[in-house]
């Protein structure tokens, strides 16, 4: 934070932990609004599904428990596109926060399971204690953009694979991208916004894949893209190869997917459109660049 030009003079830290009940009520005490961002996100599936979905659901009903216990005027939670994205529906369909995926869905990785619990845990709690209007759900898709440390994160590691030529090819994984700029100026928003106040507010794009994501780095980053694969995979052949590689199989969802996502309800919160996304994978590769990370 020292090294964004963040302010630390009133930063308090509290070490929690989300399957624990220690510490959250002090926590909380005395603040107005509370975001709660944590949550397990990983490419590879885990051996054992409840290592991402009992903390994930434990520590959201733990965190909207105590701010709500302590009279915090909004609680705004990080959730996720996922939670809409792979809901049943028609080829053209527009997905809204109206759309849920179904939990038992059994295609689905364990990380899209544990945002679905978390996230309906966070609601029926808002509800049972009359507090719709104090809780604010942010949903946001694959975020990128630049970064504030040399952990990339996992949504940028795919954009890390191909610029560092880790990959042969490029798979056709289509994205629903966000600028992190976006996604926290959303955050910061719904804190005080009466139309964040309740509601699902989707916080991303239309998906764009790796492919025209290299494309986009090749144009405006050109120095920086020497490594990028020359070829790309069809989506046929990337289905192909998600028969024996671990992490295409665990990201099915994203091979070849044409969606559509109603970003109005997030640029009504920010006032304004979500950035481009063009621009937001030059920062990305802007920052892996100077930080060394390719």
């Amino acid at each position: 934070m020292t090294a964004a030009d963040a302010g630390t003079a009133d930063l308090e830290i509290c070490r929690l932990d989300l399957t624990s009940d220690r510490g959250w009520a002090e926590a909380a005490e005395g603040c107005r609004y509370v975001a709660h961002v944590a949550s397990p996100f990983v490419l590879e599936k885990p051996k054992d599904p409840d290592e991402l979905i009992r903390p994930a659901v434990a520590g959201t009903t733990r965190a909207v428990t105590a701010a709500l216990d302590a009279g915090a005027e909004r609680v705004v939670m990080t959730s996720a596109l996922a939670t809409m994205q792979f809901a049943r529906a028609p080829k053209g369909h527009l997905y809204t926060d109206a759309d849920w995926t179904d939990p038992d869905d059994p295609s689905l990785n364990p990380y899209t399971v544990s945002k679905i619990k978390a996230e309906r845990a966070a609601l029926e709690l808002a509800q049972q204690r009359g507090a719709e209007d104090r809780l604010a759900l942010i949903n946001p898709g694959a975020v990128i953009g630049p970064l504030l440390t040399d952990d990339p994160g996992t949504s940028i590691t795919a954009i890390q694979q191909i610029m560092s030529g880790a990959l042969p090819m490029i798979p056709d994984l289509r994205l629903p991208w966000v600028d992190v700029r976006d996604v926290a100026d959303a955050h910061i928003a719904a804190m005080t916004s009466t139309s964040a106040t309740g509601r699902r507010t989707i916080t991303a794009t239309d998906p764009m894949s790796l492919i025209e994501v290299a494309a986009v780095l090749r144009e405006r980053l050109p120095r920086a893209s020497h490594k990028l694969p020359k070829r790309s995979m069809p989506t046929w052949l990337t289905w192909l190869a998600s028969t024996f590689e671990p992490q295409l199989r665990d990201n099915r969802w994203l091979i070849g997917q044409k969606q559509r996502f109603d970003r109005a309800p997030a640029e009504a919160l920010l006032g304004h459109p979500l950035r481009p996304i063009s621009d937001a994978i030059v920062a990305t590769g802007r920052s892996l660049t100077e930080r060394q990370l390719i």
